[in-house]
This record gives C-alpha cells, structure tokens and sequence, in this order.
C-alpha cells in the first residue's frame, strides 16, 4: 500500500465539522447479500487497498500519521469484536478498502452575503470497505463513509473521526 494510498486514505478523514470532534457530516451506507450468514465466517485475510486522488490544482496536504496503518487497524479492531481472528491459510472472508479525495469536487452553497445558492468547490472524500467471500468470490458486504474535506484538522481530531466513519460502517454489517 503505497505513498499515494496514504495521501487519500488520509484525505477520507479530514472531514468537515464544527464540534471538538464533529461526527454530524460523516455518512455511512452499507449493503449485505441478504443470502449470507455473517455469523460463519470466523476468519479473514487482507486483499489490499487502492486509492484515488483528483487535485488538479495540488490543494491536497499530505497527514502526519499513516492513514493506511490506521484504516487497518480500526478495520482490525471491528472484525475481530465479531469474534474473527486474521488468517493467511484458508480465509472465509477476504477485506478490501479504497479510499478518495476529490479536491475539485462542486456542491450547491448559500452565500452568507448574498443568502443565494451557488455553486462552489467543496472538496469531498470517502472509504469503502468490501468484505469478499473468498469460496465463492462474490461480494457479500460493502459500506461506504464520505463527507467533506476539512482544512487542516489536527492528528487526534483527523483520527477521530475516521475511527467513528469506520465504526458507524461496521454497525451496519449483519450479525
């Protein structure tokens, strides 16, 4: 999981808020294979990650933390509260994520001054994270956290949040 992983993976926690550690922004979606019976899998093992960055105007500042690192871990800590353990010989799941950032990114606003709808850059960043049945090859679980970019949100605050977009994600995987 390269360089660049890091960037954008980094770029799905610096969300926007106004709290201490706003959470109000984030969303979460996920959807399951109605045919799938979670509580059979006991194992996993790590496909890998991919990113995507579009930052035509090179806004994007890279986060003093391996964001990757803490993706994994969070991904880690939420599996195996449901009783699953990582394995590399014979896995029932296999777990992917991706992270983006769009700095170019355009979103309907109300101008303060004017108090009209205009159209104005807001950039936005997501983290999907799919779990694959590794027998079948087939896509059980997917979820899905976005929100928009904050500027400059301190280390805590950055992992904060990206530790809540993960965990409202894994609330959503059937037991």
């Amino acid at each position: 999981m390269g360089k660049n992983l890091l960037i954008l993976l980094a770029g799905v926690i610096l969300f926007s808020g106004c709290a201490s550690i706003p959470t109000k922004d984030i969303r979460t979606d996920a959807q399951a294979s109605l045919k799938t019976n979670f509580s059979g899998y006991k194992t996993y093992a790590w496909l890998g990650a991919a990113a995507i960055l579009n930052d035509p105007y090179g806004q994007w500042k890279t986060p003093s933390f391996d964001a990757t690192l803490e993706v994994k871990y969070l991904i880690d800590r939420e599996l195996r509260k449901r009783g699953m353990s990582e394995s590399s010989t014979n896995p029932d799941l296999i777990v992917a994520f991706a992270g983006g950032v769009d700095m170019a990114s355009l979103k309907l606003k109300v101008d303060p001054e004017s108090k009209m709808t205009v159209l104005a850059n807001v950039p936005q960043a997501g983290l999907l994270v799919v779990l694959v049945d590794r027998a079948s090859g087939y896509v059980n679980w997917a979820a899905v956290a976005t929100a928009e970019l904050q500027k400059n949100p301190s280390t805590k605050t950055a992992k904060k949040r990206l530790d809540y977009a993960v965990t409202e994600m894994f609330k959503k995987l059937p037991k």
